[in-house]
């Protein structure tokens, strides 16, 4: 195998001193020669969103460690000490294998890293014919999920087309933590009977696929009871988008939220859900309730979408393992991480359960979110894709954009599907 260029986008560490809103193209190089056990895959595209700015922002806090999953390369101004890369969901092919059992011409999907290649440690007796894993002892073993590379030939959700591998980038990594959210709540019945659900940053893909998924459960309900009622909180700015969704059965400005009638509803149980990350919105969600003397069954921080890529989160840096045994007051924010709930779940649930739940949920979306307006817009090209980080930096991403980029400078011009 010849020695191929590689291009990675990385970024100054919080700890570095630098300026964190910085993409930095990093330059190395394939090595000719795989180690044992060793797999090496082209990256192809990958999707980027708030996800990802949350994933860099907290790169170095202790709970997360996003950081810790691909090392920046050595070379003139970069190093893995002064600076992260940010991991991304995206979909590639085995171009080089040690491994008998992993197939060149493989295609795959993955938390990748912004980049052409990556080479990855296997072990082998943690392949099977539906995924290998990633070899990180350095990690947590609830991170097993991030470590696990998908084997599309043999993936259940897999569809080859390109329209829906964008999609797959765009919304999987999100959609599972709403999937495996709305699944906790419902094994306490919503806190016990919670008839309201309000959400923060309600335009966020996270929070509207959360909102899609309650409605969904509302629509199993047959028992007569009260359908529960998703309320969304966004900007003035998202507004219209947020309404038109027709996800959320309220939806309401962050300015003068708690004067709504259905904010002052007497005699209804309350789940607030945090997804914006705002702790100045959250104490005047919790003052609210206090003041109006209304239920509040109990608060959920699901998501950091007020972060920029260089924020620093002091609400994030106080994250700990939940353990999921007992609830927190109503008025503190209980910590949801996906992985944790899914090691749980996976103690309780086979294999072949979680396969058919994810499978029948996975198949709805992919059918429904076709109507939510979101336009794919694909940046190909490593300069370009630099560029593109910088827009975000600037401007954030809105709410009807879903970004795929690749690293490869094939089909260079931005493609625009609406979807």
């Amino acid at each position: 195998m010849n020695t191929q260029l590689n291009l990675t986008i990385c970024h100054p560490r919080l700890s570095s001193g630098q300026d964190s809103n910085t993409a930095v193209l990093a330059k190395s190089f394939v090595p000719a020669v795989l180690p044992a056990n060793h797999v090496l895959i082209k990256v192809d595209r990958f999707g980027y969103s708030a996800n990802n700015v949350t994933y860099q922002a907290l790169g170095e806090v202790p709970h997360f460690r996003y950081f810790d999953f691909h090392e920046a390369p050595e070379g003139p101004g970069v190093s893995p000490s002064t600076h992260g890369v940010t991991p991304v969901w995206g979909f590639g092919t085995v171009v080089a294998s040690t491994l008998p059992v992993v197939l060149l011409g493989e295609r795959v999907y993955g938390y990748f890293a912004p980049t052409r290649f990556l080479v990855f440690p296997v072990s082998p007796s943690d392949v099977n014919r539906y995924t290998f894993a990633v070899s990180r002892p350095h990690l947590p073993e609830d991170r097993r999920p991030y470590n696990q590379i998908t084997r599309c030939s043999t993936d259940p959700l897999y569809d080859p087309s390109p329209a829906v591998e964008d999609l797959t980038m765009l919304y999987r990594p999100l959609f599972w933590t709403s999937f495996w959210c709305e699944d906790w709540f419902n094994t306490s019945q919503y806190r016990g009977g919670a008839s309201r659900i309000l959400i923060s940053s309600a335009s966020a893909k996270t929070a509207l696929c959360l909102a899609y998924l309650i409605r969904k459960r509302n629509a199993t309900l047959n028992d007569g009871s009260t359908t529960r009622q998703v309320v969304g909180l966004t900007s003035r700015k998202n507004f219209e988008f947020t309404k038109n969704l027709r996800l959320y059965d309220h939806v309401l400005e962050y300015d003068g939220f708690e004067n709504a009638a259905v904010m002052n509803e007497p005699s209804q149980k309350w789940i607030y859900v945090d997804v914006a990350g705002n702790e100045s919105l959250n104490a005047r969600v919790h003052n609210h309730f206090s003041d109006a003397k209304l239920g509040l069954a109990g608060s959920v921080a699901l998501g950091l979408t007020n972060l920029s890529p260089s924020s620093k989160s002091d609400s994030a840096a106080k994250w700990t393992t939940n353990e999921f045994s007992s609830q927190s007051a109503p008025s503190t924010l209980e910590q949801f991480f996906m992985p944790e709930w899914l090691a749980r779940r996976r103690r309780q649930l086979s294999v072949e359960e979680i396969t058919r739940l994810q499978k029948h949920a996975w198949t709805g979306l992919m059918q429904d979110c076709r109507t939510w307006g979101v336009a794919i817009r694909r940046i190909c090209g490593a300069q370009n894709v630099k560029r593109a980080y910088k827009e975000v930096v600037k401007f954030g991403i809105a709410p009807d954009q879903g970004l795929i980029w690749s690293m490869w400078e094939e089909d260079s011009d931005a493609v625009n599907a609406r979807l």
